[in-house]
């Protein structure tokens, strides 16, 4: 009596798809499990299968679905293709820079800010608020990644941009006439440098 094929020991004939080949191996798993002799018969004939496959590919006889040469290819492909995506949406540089803080830093550091503003309405004082806000915004940045000097420099750029557009605000509502010549309210002025260090220290590391 001669061996039986490969073919013959999947139970599947030599016309029969991947899929087939497959579903016959996994079926015969499951019947066979806890036999490890059989389990390993079944694994050796799936395997001769494919490499009956890929010879008569080679030889120009049938054509093998790339699922079947590069079945890695399946689970790399789309992370691979969204990975680049990402990297071209993003530069390295910008991505060193931003942060995506979780939702209970947003609300501390948030609060914090609205703190400062609100009191600002009532104490008039810049400088202290300024001051406060220099010091609040310090602490969270060196929260994130203990970098003193970094977090004091962005804390700087987030008061000198804050200044800058409360100012030219401060200007457009005076050209548009919808403020007398400096009674653009300096509570307001301040409550536009906190918005801007807030979103510097939030957002930024």
């Amino acid at each position: 009596m001669s061996e039986p094929t490969p073919y013959e020991k999947l139970g599947v004939n030599d016309e029969a798809s991947f899929e087939e080949v497959r579903d016959a191996r996994d079926r015969l798993l499951r019947e066979y499990e806890g036999d490890e002799s059989q389990q390993e018969a079944i694994e050796v004939a799936y395997d001769a299968i494919l490499m009956d496959r890929l010879r008569a590919r080679k030889e120009g006889k049938i054509a093998v679905p790339d699922r079947i040469r590069y079945p890695e290819r399946l689970s790399t492909a789309i992370p691979a293709a969204m990975q680049n995506n990402t990297q071209r949406r993003a530069p390295s540089w910008l991505s060193r820079l931003l942060d995506t803080p979780s939702q209970k830093d947003i609300y501390i550091s948030l609060g914090i800010f609205t703190g400062l503003g609100a009191v600002s309405f009532f104490v008039p004082a810049a400088t202290t608020w300024l001051s406060f806000g220099l010091i609040a915004s310090v602490y969270l940045l060196t929260r994130k990644e203990n970098r003193f000097g970094r977090a004091l420099l962005i804390s700087l750029s987030g008061i000198t941009i804050g200044v800058i557009l409360a100012a030219l605000t401060n200007q457009v509502l005076v050209l548009s006439r919808l403020v007398g010549d400096g009674f653009f309210p300096s509570s307001i002025q301040m409550v536009i440098i906190l918005l801007v260090m807030w979103l510097h220290a939030c957002f930024l590391r």
